[in-house]
């Protein structure tokens, strides 16, 4: 029946129920586990996992690495769960905010043997809900009583070898609606709504005039920055670039300009505002993501090469400081014909920002 659930759908619903602190189960080949995200736990639901099965607290080994933890499994850790191990430590242990408020959270004991499979999977689901990027697994039997658990209790369960395979490929984008929007840079302008069939949040498409698709197209991916583009932040430089890409387009009569919903590199406004209140503690951009758990960008801009082939595009001038743009939109296979400078927004309270975006994450500045 067409009634069943796709891989993306699912996926979807058990990152929701990951927000909402329900637990889930994941499965793998004969493997099965009880998983859900620490940020949303509660008390009652970790003696819900305690009693399921041997229980790790899985995080990655950016986090495992401030938390001097060891990450046998390379890019997660897993953290056995000792009957001292209440729910304030998981928070801790989650949450670089409870850094200063609790330096001593250790000794940490950690697995390493057995498949870290299922728990790799398990933070992956807890960051694509835009999450603290740390889940609690509790260890079942098999997978045939992984699924029984899930039965008997109304659970999700996820494949996550079906997931990876479909997330291989890039995610699929559907036109929702489109109409003209006068702006302040151009009044010949469209705006572009996509969905995506993984459930995510929308992205847009801004049209400037009637750009040829026979020809490199001037183009910018722009990630959404929420403090920069509305409120005009001066920790970033997102808000000028939003405004000079927009105003380069309009003097050229023609452009398009993505707006991707990655916030925050991709982590979320929430961890966002984690990661800006550890720079008031003196670390960096990268190492305040670092701290959280998350890599240095955690963005897909997949995303945007695929958006602007479906408005029919095959070549772009890409609007970028960033080469890594430029790689994912050639290995996606649109041409980027030349790579536009943006170089505006450097003020005092952003210097050092833009510092680190040059010596650490190769922005060509």
């Amino acid at each position: 029946m067409g009634l069943k659930l796709s891989i993306w759908e699912n996926a979807a619903r058990i990152r929701a129920e990951l927000r909402i602190g329900a637990a889930v189960v994941l499965v793998r080949g004969q493997a099965g586990v009880l998983a859900g995200a620490a940020e949303s736990l509660t008390a009652e639901r970790l003696e819900d996992f305690r009693a399921a099965g041997p229980t790790d607290m899985v995080i990655t080994s950016r986090r495992a690495t401030t938390l001097k933890a060891r990450a046998y499994d390379g890019d997660v850790a897993r953290i056995i769960l000792t009957p001292d191990f209440d729910l304030g430590r998981v928070r801790a242990t989650a949450d670089p905010a409870k850094d200063l408020e609790s330096p001593l959270k250790g000794p940490y004991q950690t697995r390493r043997d057995g498949d870290a499979g299922l728990h790799r999977a398990a933070v992956r689901l807890a960051k694509q809900a835009q999450l603290l990027p740390a889940a609690l697994v509790a260890a079942l039997p098999s997978r045939r009583e992984a699924e029984a658990l899930a039965r008997e209790n109304g659970l999700s369960i996820l494949d996550t070898d079906a997931l990876l395979a479909a997330e291989a490929e890039a995610i699929g984008m559907r036109p929702v609606s489109a109409a003209r929007v006068p702006l302040e840079a151009s009044a010949a302008s469209r705006v572009h709504v996509f969905r995506p069939d993984d459930g995510s949040e929308e992205h847009y498409a801004i049209e400037i005039g009637a750009p040829k698709r026979s020809e490199p197209v001037l183009a910018r991916l722009h990630s959404a920055c929420f403090t920069g583009d509305v409120l005009g932040s001066l920790k970033c430089d997102c808000g000028p670039q939003l405004r000079a890409a927009l105003a380069a387009m309009a003097a050229e009569g023609a452009g398009v300009l993505l707006y991707l919903n990655q916030e925050g590199r991709g982590i979320g406004l929430a961890n966002k505002m984690r990661a800006y209140s550890l720079q008031d503690q003196g670390f960096d951009t990268v190492e305040a993501n670092h701290r959280l758990g998350f890599e240095d960008d955690e963005r897909d801009f997949r995303i945007g090469a695929t958006i602007l082939r479906r408005l029919g595009f095959r070549s772009v001038r890409l609007l970028t400081n960033n080469p890594r743009k430029i790689g994912m939109m050639s290995n996606s296979g649109l041409q980027v014909a030349e790579r536009v400078p943006l170089k505006v927004g450097e003020n005092p309270l952003n210097a050092a920002y833009l510092a680190t975006k040059a010596s650490k994450s190769g922005h060509l500045l």
